[in-house]
């Protein structure tokens, strides 16, 4: 069974955390994303560990992740049943990073794991900062992810958010072709948030269907996060985008933490963030789109 090159120095890296030699003999690539590669990785011993792997130059985005699951489960108490993976360790050599991980067993969601997703993440996201922002940029996708420490939300967003994507939007080639939408968008920013004060919530930051799941036993799992202290609501709005999350999600989060009137007007325009970046991404339809998108928004206040 092939292993990953940098095997040897990975059991050792893991061995200084540990304090023992966990011996990693048995290599299974796994599906983890687009960006990096991934391992099921057992010892000899019969112990388990997820392992994430790219070039040297990717490092960044592997601590984006470690910083974030780190922060995660800094505020998981017992009381929420949310799982958030353990991060063992960070490393690199010149050629190849990598971020071992607790390994956790995926099973099937069930209507009561959904309840405990929406009751849990309504619990995380009650831990507030003094402002927006995170003690670090960080990645969402591979693009770079602002994160300075702002204390108004409009400006924040506005900045951080909507105008790094255009940003790339420029140096992607495309931003001609939606620039009217963007200019116009920009300035009716103050009319689609009117009278919104958010709380600064600890946020998952990229919560879509494919970052969250089950364990064998039907509990709750998060992961891959692009942490920031923002609205609560763009958690939310990105769990509509690509579907995944049932009733019981929404009713378990209501009830623990009920959403503020507005939500369903603000919720596109949360969403219109994660569409510019697949835009910037990947191009395509999500140009498109995203300009749909900016249009509709716009009429709201026109």
């Amino acid at each position: 069974m092939p292993r990953f090159p940098a095997s040897t120095e990975i059991n050792t890296s893991l061995a200084d955390i540990l304090g023992r030699d966990m011996q990693l003999d048995t290599w299974q690539s796994v599906s983890g994303g687009s960006i990096h590669q991934a391992w099921h990785v057992r010892s000899r011993c019969g112990q388990h560990f997820f392992i994430k792997t790219n070039q040297a130059n990717k490092f960044h985005t592997l601590e984006a992740e470690y910083l974030g699951l780190q922060t995660l489960n800094n505020h998981i108490n017992p009381e929420n049943p949310l799982r958030i993976p353990k991060v063992y360790t960070l490393a690199s050599n010149e050629q190849y990073s990598w971020l071992i991980l607790e390994y956790i067993g995926f099973g099937h969601s069930t209507p009561a794991s959904q309840t405990a997703l929406g009751h849990g993440l309504a619990l995380l996201h009650q831990h507030s900062a003094p402002q927006f922002g995170f003690k670090t940029d960080n990645v969402i996708g591979e693009n770079l992810q602002t994160n300075v420490w702002t204390n108004d939300w409009l400006n924040f967003w506005a900045e951080q958010r909507l105008g790094t994507q255009f940003k790339l939007a420029v140096q992607h080639g495309f931003y001609n072709s939606i620039q009217d939408e963007a200019e116009q968008l920009l300035n009716v920013l103050p009319q689609l948030l009117q009278d919104h004060q958010p709380i600064p919530c600890l946020l998952h930051g990229d919560l879509w269907a494919g970052n969250a799941a089950a364990d064998t036993e039907a509990n709750p799992i998060i992961f891959d996060p692009a942490v920031y202290y923002g609205d609560r609501e763009c958690d939310l709005a990105m769990t509509t985008l690509f579907g995944g999350f049932s009733k019981d999600f929404y009713a378990a989060y209501n009830h623990v933490y009920p959403l503020d009137s507005g939500y369903e007007q603000r919720k596109d325009l949360y969403n219109l963030y994660h569409i510019l970046n697949h835009a910037n991404l990947f191009g395509g339809g999500y140009i498109g789109q995203s300009q749909s998108m900016m249009q509709q928004l716009i009429r709201q206040v026109s």
